[in-house]
């Protein structure tokens, strides 16, 4: 008996893992998402190495209204980016911050510069 209710139990966990992580999943719908997007990235900076433009990878997760852009190759991560539910856009015009974000279900589109750093994407799923 307690090895069916295993195997049930794996059997559902699995299956809420695939549904839950559809490519056609809209970020901006979901309170936790979790997805790679791939195409070109690149990344300047005064201090650290650069990166030319080149195919890569960018890893979006989001918890709430909090976003995290983990780039491939090295390149530093983009964090603490805030939309609201509902919001797949952003644009920033602030104090040492300045570049626009958008992600749908199917595309990620970043230019963005902070502090002498600038991060590029356009990368789809």
């Amino acid at each position: 008996m307690k090895t069916s209710i295993k195997i049930l139990s794996l059997l559902f966990i699995t299956f809420l893992a695939f549904t839950s992580c559809s490519k056609d999943d809209d970020p901006a719908d979901n309170d936790l998402f979790l997805g790679k997007y791939e195409g070109r990235i690149s990344f300047t900076s005064e201090d650290d190495d650069d990166v030319a433009e080149r195919d890569g990878s960018v890893t979006v997760t989001k918890v709430g209204n909090n976003y995290t852009f983990n780039f491939s190759d090295g390149i530093p991560s983009i964090g603490n980016i805030e939309m609201d539910k509902g919001d797949n856009s952003m644009l920033v015009w602030e104090d040492g911050e300045i570049g626009t974000i958008r992600i749908t279900a199917s595309s990620l589109n970043i230019a963005y510069a902070k502090d002498g750093r600038i991060w590029t994407a356009d990368c789809s799923r």
